[in-house]
């Protein structure tokens, strides 16, 4: 994010973390909430399901951030919708977060969406990441979707299941860098948490200027 950028709100950055189904999002937040906690960030997270808030009690049952930090949206159309075409449910639900607390540095909003095509209104956040997988195929970013090509930081997950899929995560990478222009892209493991700090590090530097 430029340092030049002015938000278009008040309050704590908001970061989206997107991607298709499956690829790890709610992994990677399991796993960046503590890290930020543990760095004295000030914190809140956003989920949107379908018609559930699955992956906001999971988090919410976690353990790892107070239970009323986290908030569900329930997009009731593909969640895509409701971070792209308009936003405005999450944004208010950042709005009240930011209202109740006071103090927030930071607002992790995570979507599902429709496939690789999914992608976050910048009305809505100042940065987004989008994670896919090893286990879609080492083709993923060969095929140009909107939100590998978009979005801030590309996150490729899994990468312990690369010898097992057969994918060159090598060539994943390469591919990767030719259709983003060089814009970054990480590796991670989300069940073993390797690569995760790289990730807390991205952020603090680009979002929260820390560093």
């Amino acid at each position: 994010m430029n340092t030049e950028t002015v938000k278009p709100h008040k309050g704590a950055a908001r970061v989206g973390i997107g991607g298709p189904v499956g690829s790890g999002k709610t992994a990677l937040l399991e796993q960046l909430i503590p890290r930020f906690i543990a760095r004295g960030t000030q914190l809140a997270v956003i989920t949107n399901d379908l018609v559930t808030k699955e992956d906001a009690i999971r988090i919410q049952r976690s353990g790892l951030i107070s239970p009323d930090r986290v908030m569900a949206v329930e997009t009731g159309a593909c969640p895509h919708t409701a971070i792209r075409e308009d936003p405005t449910m999450n944004i208010q639900a950042a709005d009240f977060l930011d209202e109740k607390y006071g103090n927030l540095d930071l607002i992790l909003i995570e979507s599902g969406g429709d496939n690789l095509a999914s992608s976050f209104s910048l009305d809505l956040v100042d940065y987004w990441l989008f994670v896919i997988d090893v286990a879609g195929g080492d083709d993923i970013p060969r095929k140009r979707g909107l939100g590998v090509m978009q979005c801030d930081l590309l996150v490729i997950n899994k990468t312990d299941l690369a010898p097992y899929v057969g994918v060159n995560i090598e060539r994943m990478l390469m591919e990767g860098e030719e259709v983003r222009g060089g814009k970054p892209i990480l590796l991670t493991n989300c069940a073993k948490g390797h690569g995760i700090d790289e990730v807390v590090e991205k952020i603090a530097r680009e979002v929260l200027f820390e560093g």
